[in-house]
Order: C-alpha cells, then structure tokens, then sequence
C-alpha cells in the first residue's frame, strides 16, 4: 500500500490532520495506524468558544456533539456563571469523521507499532510500511527533559432519575473536599437527564484509583439530589501540566530513541494548555499547520511542526511560572484559593487566558492584588526552583 503519509497513533491530533488535509489536500495518500480498537480511543474534548477562529470551528464542527452558551465555575466562597460558549467533541464522532474521510483500507486499527523512522514505520508483525513522511502523534511519552504535573480525572456518563436543572456545564466545582492536590468536580450536561460527571485533580503524581474516583462520583450525584439510573460509559485521563523544562531537549530526546527527525504532534510534541492540560485547541492549529504546507515531506513536516512546538511553549512561559506557584508554592488549601481568586476577572480575561492569548494587561491583573500565597514564600520557590533547588 503506497502512502505519502502515515499517521503513527489515531488519537485526537493525528484524526485532525487526516480530516485537515481530506479537506484540503484530497491527493495526498494518508494512512492512519492506530493501536487500539478504534480511533480515537473513548475520550471528550471540549474547548471554549474563544479558543478557535471561526474558520476552525467550521472545519471542526462535525465533531461537537454539545454546544452551550455559557458555564459556571463554584466555590466555597462564590459562585459565577460565564457568559462564553463551550463545546465538546466525542471520539465517536472523530471515528465516523476520518472513517468517512479515508478509504477503510487506509483506517487500520488494533495494529500495535514498535519503530518509527521519518519515512517508516514497523509494526508489532514485522512488517514495515514506507511512506515520504510519517507523523508520530502517539500521545504522552516518557521525558526526563520537561518537568510535568499532572490533571487526572475519571468520569462517567451517567442517566439520571430526575433532570438535573443544569443550564450549562460546570467546569470547576471546587467546593469538594479538597485532597491529592487541587480537587473539583466537571460536569457536562448532555441532555435533561443525561450527563458526564468527573473528579478531577490537579496533583504531583499521576497515579490513579479507580474504585476510589467511582466513590465520589456517587458521593457528588447524591449531594446534587441526583439519582443514577444508569452507568452509560466511563472514561479515565491523566494529563500533563507543565511547570519547566527544556523544549528543545524535549525534541532531541527522540534521537536518543532512534526516532531521530520524526514529526511529533499532539502531547507527543509538548502540545498542550500548560494550566488546564486542553489539548483540541493546539492539535487543531498543528493540524491546520501541516496541511497548508507547500511540500509534504518528512523533513519539511518535522522543521514546521517543531517549531511550532518549540514557539508555543516559550510564548507559555507565564502559564508554567503560575503552575509553579500552584503546585510547589502553595499548600494544601491555597490551592483552591489560586483558582478561586483567578475566576474574579473579567469574562474577557478568563476567555484570553484560556485561549492562550493574553495580553500585557491581563497578567498585571492576574499577578496584582492581595496573593494566595505569602509573597516571601513565593518569591523563595520561584528563586530556588531556578537553582535547581525544588
């Protein structure tokens, strides 16, 4: 089977490219290898409105399943509802999308793949496919080169007894108790009596404890008044958030790997929100990316694709600094006050910090007023955490 290119992992960032250049590039021969059972896998995505130009929520659109005018965030003290729109994807509707986009033969799933090279990849039997240029967007990897703390979460899709009352998603409910880091419930509402609840944690480790999650997931249905009729799936992520590191080493870690000049995209690239851990937004402007480059060969994909890369994550320096507070500088409590405090901004501050768009002005706000953290105290993490010291 002769391809121009071949999409290692058929997760989110390499499903965008293949449906970016379908739409854009319909001579290019794409093939997608993915390990698991399907494409995709058994995730949400959501973004907020503000994330994506009208342009890419057009192209995008066929993946959102929900779409709401506002959400809200709760805490012991406050709170808000949030004049911006949010959506969320489905894997589901990734899977129809690429299988509606590539010939089947091209989709091959369960197919495990053990090296890579820039125009090769070999698979669990041996066999190796040959293409001008391979893309690896595998997902997370090990590093030693970025410093990562992490999002986990597990969630379950839930039919409930009664309606809930919902009007939009509650995307923070930090009036939890508070463990393992900083805790909050996120909850999506689908339909009347249809919704994802999921524990979520911004903690050091990446562990996690199913049956422990699964507890308080019941534990939040029944103190919203809810009861569950019926488990519809459950899905479980543990995601990076990053608070240092070196981006270039990052990328030349993979020569060490015998992957030397690979194109890396998605979490594989260091593609993410480093405070909250999205990933559809950047995957969407890395698929763009690509698929309007004038020559698609391994060489041009990986100079492109790196530095975006590298450009995206120095121009998040502030963001990893902000993590750095959270999780080194603050204690136990204070963490859910740094979050507490940052949703006191304006609808238009919150909407550009998420987009990864903020202004000079909105980080002399955010870093202004009376801190969360003894200011000494801060001071000292950030000096000894650029000593090597933390």
């Amino acid at each position: 089977m002769d391809s121009d290119i071949i999409l290692a992992g058929g997760g989110l960032a390499n499903g965008l490219i293949a449906l970016r250049l379908a739409q854009l590039r319909p001579e290019v021969r794409v093939t997608i290898v993915e390990s698991g059972a399907v494409i995709g896998g058994n995730h949400t995505w959501s973004s907020f409105a503000s994330d994506l130009t009208p342009e890419q929520v057009e192209w995008t659109a066929p993946l959102f399943r929900y779409h709401w005018d506002r959400y809200e965030v709760r805490f012991p003290s406050a709170t808000r509802q949030l004049e911006a729109g949010y959506r969320s994807a489905t894997s589901e509707l990734l899977a129809a999308a690429v299988a509606r986009a590539l010939p089947p033969e091209r989709v091959m799933t369960a197919v495990p793949i053990v090296a890579m090279t820039p125009t090769s990849v070999t698979l669990a039997d041996q066999r190796v496919l040959v293409a001008g240029a391979t893309i690896d967007g595998r997902g997370q990897g090990p590093t030693k080169a970025l410093d990562l703390r992490w999002q986990k979460f597990l969630g379950q899709e839930v039919e409930l007894a009664e309606p809930h009352g919902l009007t939009g998603p509650i995307i923070m409910d930090a009036t939890v108790p508070q463990f393992d880091g900083y805790r909050f419930v996120y909850t999506l509402p689908f339909g009347p009596r249809h919704v994802l609840i999921e524990d979520t944690y911004f903690s050091d480790g990446n562990d996690l404890s199913p049956d422990l999650l699964r507890r308080h997931l019941a534990d939040y249905a029944a103190s919203q008044g809810w009861t569950i009729t019926r488990v519809i799936r459950e899905e479980k992520g543990i995601l990076p958030l990053g608070i240092g590191g070196d981006i270039d080493a990052f990328w030349d870690e993979a020569a060490a790997a015998g992957e030397a000049g690979v194109p890396r995209v998605g979490l594989r690239a260091g593609m993410f929100h480093p405070v909250t851990g999205y990933s559809f937004p950047d995957a969407v402007r890395m698929a763009d990316l690509i698929a309007a480059l004038p020559v698609l060969d391994a060489a041009t994909i990986y100079r492109a694709a790196r530095e975006h890369s590298v450009a995206a994550w120095r121009a998040r320096g502030m963001y990893r600094l902000l993590n750095r507070m959270l999780f080194l500088a603050a204690h136990d409590e204070e963490r859910r006050h740094v979050l507490q405090r940052f949703y006191e901004h304006n609808d238009a501050l919150v909407g550009r910090f998420y987009a990864a768009r903020p202004v000079l002005k909105d980080w002399m706000r955010i870093l202004s007023g009376k801190p969360p953290i003894p200011p000494m105290r801060a001071l000292g993490t950030l000096i000894k955490y650029e000593m090597g010291k933390v």
